[in-house]
């Protein structure tokens, strides 16, 4: 609500405020006004507009580019507007203002239709936007125009049960790791994913293949990845951005790990934008190995985030989460009876000591730890010594 002399409050009013439009939608409304003292106006317009726009500074030049889905315009009806409180408006002055009173409320309505056709989901970017709004006008004799605007959201809606999305995703990569120029081992990765399309909520299955032969220990991890590339006058800007990770056990040398059903959480996300000239928003599933003293070995599965998701992608998750549970069950049915605790599960943490590989072991993305393994003497404080203790014989009291 804008509020300036004369006019108590103008504002835009959306007839569905909550509403996420899509291509072919109607799009309706009211401009609402109320004045603090007699005024005229001459005409109330609405331009309503859908703008992908991108833009960022390179030295002393500003690189900027529009693209432009949406643009209506309309002056509405003065005649069409309530009757005040003892005026009658529809016999306004010739020139086809309308005198406007204190105490009354008007109401001038607008609607339009979306245009059919792919459009670009409501977003805002680092270096770019895809943005939508109602703007409404307020002109009046012998007075600046007054103006307010109102945005309101849109999706561009992505279907991610079509055969091309729902087909598997796969790659391999393989890394021979060196130290002072001499060859020490590889480090290879393998990873598939059951589909390429996701929603929100849906549960990235991983099944993947991690082998180590060099000297030093390595950490396999996933993470979903935003990757945001904007173009403008020639150039382009790229932003990517992690959202969600996992992590795997470390693998020592010579030795090799599998996963089979990890899952990562689709938390929520904008759709993928593909059809954009100027501005992309792509995902992808990163199956990454973290090398101490090397560059990291990174997979890109690509993923395509969808609005909407049906019976196909959500079964899909649902029977993978299924499956891992189930496996659990099998797995804890006991034959025999359960064995004692083992001494590293009673002890308290802070009665662990420290090992000379910890900060291997707990290697954060971009850390450089030591390069090769070392073998501690102990990881853990001895445990007590027990002696047994014959129970003594009770004496007789004083008799």
């Amino acid at each position: 609500m804008v509020m300036f002399r004369k006019v108590k409050s103008f504002m835009v009013a959306f007839s569905e405020p909550e509403k996420v439009y899509c291509s072919g939608d109607k799009v309706a409304g009211r401009v609402l006004v109320e004045v603090a003292e007699v005024t005229r106006v001459s005409a109330v317009k609405v331009l309503a507009c859908g703008v992908a726009r991108v833009t960022w500074a390179k030295g002393p030049a500003q690189c900027r580019q529009e693209m432009e889905y949406l643009r209506f315009e309309d002056v509405l009806a003065l005649e069409e507007q309530p009757m005040g409180e003892g005026t009658g408006l529809g016999g306004g002055p010739r020139d086809g203002s309308v005198i406007l009173r204190p105490g009354n409320k008007y109401e001038y309505k607008f609607g339009f239709e979306l245009p059919r056709g792919p459009l670009g989901t409501t977003f805002k970017g680092k270096y770019g936007s895809v943005d939508y709004w109602v703007k409404a006008s307020l002109e009046r004799p012998a007075c600046p125009t007054q103006q307010v605007k109102k945005r309101f959201e849109v999706m561009d809606p992505v279907d991610v049960n079509t055969p091309e999305l729902l087909s598997p995703v796969a790659a391999k990569k393989e890394k021979k790791v060196s130290c002072m120029f001499i060859p020490d081992g590889r480090v290879s990765v393998s990873a598939q994913i059951d589909r390429k399309g996701f929603c929100e909520g849906d549960e990235i299955c991983i099944n993947a293949d991690f082998e180590n032969t060099c000297s030093r220990i390595v950490v396999p991890k996933a993470a979903i990845v935003a990757k945001h590339t904007y173009l403008a006058n020639g150039q382009t800007k790229v932003f990517s951005q992690k959202l969600s990770c996992v992590r795997g056990n470390h693998i020592i040398s010579g030795t090799s790990e599998s996963w089979r059903g990890k899952t990562i959480r689709v938390r929520k996300l904008k759709p993928s934008i593909l059809g954009c000239n100027i501005l992309r928003v792509e995902y992808f599933l990163q199956i990454y190995v973290s090398v101490p003293g090397s560059k990291k070995i990174i997979l890109e599965l690509p993923l395509v985030i969808g609005s909407r998701s049906g019976i196909g992608s959500r079964s899909s998750s649902m029977a993978s989460q299924t499956s891992s549970e189930m496996s659990w069950v099998d797995l804890n049915l006991p034959d025999a009876p359960e064995a004692p605790p083992c001494y590293l599960d009673i002890v308290p943490e802070d009665h662990r000591l420290e090992s000379p590989t910890t900060p291997l072991l707990d290697d954060p993305d971009g850390f450089d730890s030591p390069i090769f393994m070392y073998a501690p003497e102990f990881k853990f404080m001895p445990p007590p010594t027990y002696t047994e203790v014959s129970a003594a014989p009770a004496r007789d009291g004083p008799g």
